[in-house]
């Protein structure tokens, strides 16, 4: 069950680390690291946040918290650069919230049962997870290998794309596909094909493409269809274990 006092650590995590934390003050600290004067103002802000959440009660907390988070971001502030930035960004979060479950520990005593992580019906779960993500997107890259180069050029010719972008649509594409079938949801798949297909339309028609209309529609019926049959198969193998 969670409690109140841990949705008031988070909720002020979330409301100093990004409702009230404009990008100037993150570029000053960039900048001026430890010497920026915003880096205290964030400070200022948690402590805040805290204290009005927690109603000036568990203030054990606040210090744990606070000087724990100003270490973080000194960390991440002096680490940070062009190719590591989300990499940090991700840590630092990470770090932000080992501690602040950390104090709800302290406060409750949680219990964690690692072993629900190891159990069948979870690595099943996981294992679906990965094919409809990864092994999809590389079963796709195969499947599609003979039209590729070829789209590509024309691509290119027309501006070509972000970097990765594809693949990414296409992994996220599965993922809500494989998620609405296991809520059961199959209207939804429909609408998720007919919002595809709205989107990519015009780019289509204007480009007049015929063989990256037919690279597309290839493509999305093999991402739609995997998706699917794993989603169909999750759900047939799960009252197996």
């Amino acid at each position: 069950m969670i409690s109140a006092f841990a949705i008031q650590l988070i909720l002020a995590h979330l409301i100093g680390d990004f409702v009230f934390h404009p990008d100037t003050w993150v570029q000053h600290k960039l900048q001026t690291k430890i010497r920026s004067k915003y880096l205290y103002y964030h400070m200022g802000v948690h402590i805040i946040a805290l204290l009005l959440l927690l109603g000036f009660k568990n203030l054990w907390a606040v210090p744990i918290i606070i000087v724990s988070h100003y270490l973080i971001d000194l960390g991440k502030l002096y680490t940070t650069n062009a190719k590591n930035y989300r990499w940090v960004f991700t840590l630092d979060q990470l770090l932000h919230l080992g501690v602040i479950f950390f104090v709800i520990h302290l406060h409750e005593t949680l219990e964690f049962d690692f072993q629900k992580f190891f159990d069948t019906p979870t690595l099943l779960f996981i294992t679906f997870l990965v094919f409809v993500t990864f092994v999809s997107a590389i079963m796709m890259r195969m499947l599609l290998a003979p039209y590729i180069q070829e789209v590509q050029k024309d691509d290119e010719a027309e501006g070509g794309s972000l970097k990765d972008a594809g693949r990414y649509i296409g992994m996220l594409e599965r993922l809500f596909v494989f998620g609405f079938i296991l809520l059961d949801q199959w209207a939804a798949i429909g609408l998720l094909i007919t919002a595809k297909s709205v989107f990519r339309f015009g780019d289509l028609n204007k480009g007049k493409n015929r063989k990256l209309t037919e690279y597309v529609l290839i493509g999305t019926l093999l991402s739609f269809g995997l998706a699917i049959l794993s989603g169909v198969l999750y759900l047939y193998l799960l009252p197996l274990i």
